[in-house]
């Protein structure tokens, strides 16, 4: 049981998305329990991302056909396990998956209240900002590998609500690092979301001269008053506005739009200079106009996240961390520059809160991400109730008094999760 101050903590409360109905539900769920290399924190903020969120919430209510169109890479590995486990044994599996609850979250705050062997670093009592899908989730407690995990400076002035935004904020600066620009370049931003907005801030406090556009007219003011050079809501206009202030085209141009067309992929290459870098932050359509990149000779960027180490499990969720001589800005590393300039107020995030809600109200919270809300949302906060910090789990296993019986054998299993039910069990029986 883990308590915290008397309260009993042996469940906690954690977002999740159900199967079937695909309602969003505030479950009691059991605490994670702390293992070597990871952070148990208690949350005090959350990120609900509109754009990512709106994504993956999307993607889970889609029937398996749809899913299996927009998620190629998904069937390639039901594909795999067709080949090395059977076709029945597949099915069985991807059943089980979609009858499961979608954990929702990737980006949160906290305290650290334990700290697994080999994480010598970090303590019980700091403050931390955590990333990761699976890891950073919309819970009261969560246990994060520690190259997801970045310490808040001590003595700043950083609150938990903005220090969780350091995943979205490492997103941005990865994106930024693959333009190589500097001081005196410019900088076009396509979309002013979320993501957008911060790339603005960045690329100025680097010298840059940032020239921004979306069809949304309050994101434009939003941007003109975060440190935009200029801004445009029409396209036309922003075209215009580009011929007379970078009359040779923008030394890069970041593209932090969501949206299957390949619309902003062209519009890149148009307002590009001549060797031009072009990055790709957002889910756009990537059908590049080769006659278009080919006559000006540009580069065009995918940038993967929040940067060197995401989706290597060694790097995540083994610790093994890359020389800095070798590789300068890991995702952590760019967490905890992020943090850094949100300590120094280069970057403001709290004019991005549209909505903040407790834990309690996020059914109230998703709703504003539904294509049918009429009230636009740009980050949304989830709050968390405070306790204290003190752990104390205890696992108590009572012997049984039904005696077996002879001859038989039988097996107790503690934790049937999915790869439980669907592969070693099935293989026991």
């Amino acid at each position: 049981m883990d308590t915290f101050d008397g309260k009993d903590f042996s469940e906690m409360k954690q977002i999740v998305q159900m199967p079937g109905d695909q309602s969003i539900t505030v479950c009691d769920v059991p605490v994670p329990a702390g293992r070597k290399g990871f952070v148990v924190a208690r949350v005090s903020a959350s990120l609900i991302s509109a754009g990512t969120e709106r994504t993956a919430t999307k993607f889970a209510s889609q029937g398996l056909f749809s899913k299996a169109r927009s998620r190629p890479d998904l069937v390639k590995q039901v594909l795999s396990k067709v080949r090395t486990d059977g076709v029945l044994p597949t099915i069985k599996s991807v059943q089980g998956r979609l009858k499961d609850p979608v954990l929702l979250g990737y980006s949160c705050s906290g305290t650290v209240i334990e700290v697994g062997s080999g994480v010598t670093d970090l303590r019980p009592g700091d403050r931390v900002a955590c990333a990761g899908s699976g890891y950073a989730l919309h819970a009261e407690v969560v246990a994060v590998p520690r190259n997801l995990v970045a310490l808040v400076p001590s003595g700043s002035q950083i609150k938990d609500e903005e220090a969780a935004f350091s995943t979205v904020g490492s997103i941005a600066l990865h994106g930024f690092r693959l333009t190589g620009a500097g001081v005196g370049n410019s900088v076009g931003v396509i979309g002013l979301g979320l993501i957008g907005l911060i790339a603005v801030q960045i690329a100025k406090a680097a010298g840059c001269s940032v020239i921004g556009y979306d069809p949304d007219r309050g994101r434009c003011q939003l941007a003109e008053g975060l440190g935009c050079h200029a801004v445009a809501s029409q396209l036309e206009e922003f075209q215009a506005m580009l011929r007379e202030i970078v009359p040779d085209g923008c030394d890069s141009v970041l593209i932090a739009a969501s949206t299957l067309s390949n619309q902003p992929v062209t519009l890149a290459g148009e307002i590009a200079r001549e060797q031009g870098v072009i990055v790709a932050l957002g889910a756009v359509g990537t059908s590049i106009p080769r006659n278009l990149y080919y006559r000006k000779e540009l580069t065009f960027k995918i940038s993967r996240s929040y940067g060197p180490g995401r989706y290597d499990p060694d790097y995540e969720e083994k610790g093994r961390d890359y020389p800095i001589s070798y590789v300068r800005w890991t995702e952590n590393r760019n967490m905890v520059a992020f943090m850094d300039m949100l300590s120094r107020r280069q970057v403001s995030v709290q004019e991005l809160i549209s909505h903040r809600f407790s834990v309690d109200q996020a059914e109230e919270a998703f709703s504003l991400l539904s294509d049918k809300a009429r009230e636009t949302s740009l980050a949304i906060i989830l709050e968390y109730p405070e306790v204290s910090h003190q752990l104390d789990r205890k696992l108590i296993l009572t012997r049984s008094g039904k005696p077996v019986r002879r001859g038989s054998v039988r097996l107790g299993l503690i934790g049937a999760g999915g790869f439980s039910k669907t592969t070693l069990l099935p293989t026991i029986k």
